[in-house]
C-alpha cells in the first residue's frame, strides 16, 4: 500500500509517500479501513521533527491521527460494522496510508451526503472540540466561551459547537482576515491579538463588563496561558488543549484562587482505546446529527494529493490555514 513515511527527522523534506506493507487482515474486534482522506495535524509535524513519537504499538514512521473511508475487512468479533460501510475515525498513528486497522469502537458512521474530504475533516477537530467544551469544560447553556486560535481546525469546530449549544462565543486570532470569516460559523465577538496577548484579556473585560468568560479553550498555551486568568469568570474553567506557543508558562496562583477557577488539561492521542471509544460515542450521538442536518459543518482549508505531503506540512507550518488540511488517498 501507499503510506506517508517519515524518512528523516527535521523539516518537511524528511517525509514522503512510499510503498509499504499492507496491514494484515484484522482479527478480534479490529477493522481495516480503506482510507480515502486523512487529516494533517500539528501532531504530525511534531512527530516528523522528532518531538512527539508515536505511542507504543503504533507505527513510528507513519503519522496520522484521523481518517475517512470505507470498511474493507473486519475481525471475527466485530458486531457494529459491515464491509463496505463508510466510516471516519481516530487512531494514535498510522492513519496517513491507504489502509489502517483500528478498534471498531473508534469508528463513527459518515452521514449521508458528506464527501470523503468532508468526513476526513471531522474526527480529530470535532471530537477534540466536543470533549474539551462539554466533557472537560462542562459548558452550559448561555455561558460565555473564549476560544483561542479560533480559525484552526479544532477552533472552527469549537466555535460552531459552542454556538449550537447556546453559548456566547469569543474567538482570538493573530490574523484579521481569518476573524472576518468567523461570523458565519457562529462567532459573536472577534478579538485580534496584535502584539502582547494581554490584549485579549482587555477585550474580554470590555465585552463582558468585567465579568469574564466561563470556559476558555486554549489551543495556544505559552504566554497566553497566564493571561487567561484575567479573562476568567468566577468558577470559570480553562481547558488546555494545545501548546503552539510553548508548553511552559508562569501563572498567578493567587488570581486562580480568587477566581475559584479550574485548569483542566486534555489530550486525545495518548488516551486508551476505551477512553477514545467514549469520546467517539459522544461525538457520534451529539455532533453527527448536527452535521447531518447541516447545522454545523467541517471547515476545509485545502486538500493535497498524498504525494504532496511535504507541501502539506509546509502549508500547515505557515500558520496561514483556515480550518483543516487534508490528504487525498483516493
Amino acid at each position: 500500500m501507499r503510506a506517508i513515511v517519515i524518512t528523516k527527522q527535521g523539516g518537511p523534506e524528511g517525509i514522503e509517500l512510499q510503498e509499504v506493507a499492507t496491514p494484515p487482515v484484522p482479527t478480534a474486534d479490529r477493522v481495516r479501513v480503506r482510507v480515502r482522506s486523512a487529516g494533517v495535524n500539528r501532531a504530525d509535524l511534531h512527530q516528523r521533527a522528532g518531538n512527539y513519537p508515536a505511542p507504543p504499538g503504533y507505527p513510528a514512521d507513519i503519522p496520522g491521527l484521523e481518517f475517512a473511508g470505507e470498511i474493507e475487512a473486519i475481525g471475527e468479533n466485530v458486531r457494529r460494522w459491515k464491509v463496505g460501510e463508510r466510516v471516519c475515525g481516530i487512531t494514535a498513528g498510522g492513519a496517513q496510508a491507504e489502509f489502517v486497522v483500528v478498534a471498531e469502537s473508534n469508528l463513527a458512521r459518515i452521514p449521508d451526503g458528506l464527501s470523503n474530504e468532508e468526513a476526513g475533516a471531522l474526527p480529530e477537530a470535532f471530537i477534540t472540540a466536543h470533549d474539551a467544551l462539554f466533557t472537560r469544560g462542562q459548558l452550559r447553556l448561555g455561558e460565555r466561551v473564549l476560544i483561542h486560535a479560533a480559525a484552526s481546525g479544532v477552533g472552527t469546530a469549537a466555535v460552531q459547537l459552542a454556538h449550537a449549544a447556546g453559548g456566547f462565543v469569543y474567538g482570538t486570532s493573530r490574523t484579521a482576515a481569518k476573524l472576518a470569516r468567523m461570523s458565519d460559523l457562529g462567532l459573536d465577538e472577534a478579538i485580534l491579538v496584535d502584539g502582547a496577548p494581554d490584549h485579549f484579556a482587555d477585550a474580554i473585560d470590555r465585552f463582558t463588563h468585567g465579568e469574564g468568560v466561563d470556559v476558555i479553550i486554549d489551543l495556544v498555551g505559552g504566554a497566553y496561558f497566564p493571561v487567561n486568568l484575567r479573562a476568567l469568570a468566577l468558577r470559570g474553567r480553562i481547558v488546555s488543549v494545545g501548546t503552539t506557543a510553548g508548553a511552559k508558562a508562569e501563572i498567578n496562583l493567587g488570581l486562580l484562587m480568587r477566581r475559584r477557577g479550574s485548569v483542566i488539561g486534555t489530550v486525545l492521542r495518548a488516551r486508551s482505546i476505551e477512553e477514545k471509544a467514549a469520546a467517539v460515542a459522544a461525538f457520534a450521538a451529539q455532533v453527527l446529527p448536527l452535521i447531518a442536518r447541516g447545522d454545523i459543518r467541517p471547515v476545509i482549508d485545502r486538500v493535497f494529493p498524498a504525494a504532496e505531503i511535504s507541501a502539506a506540512h509546509a502549508h500547515v507550518e505557515s500558520n496561514g490555514t483556515f480550518g483543516k488540511v487534508l490528504l487525498d488517498f483516493s
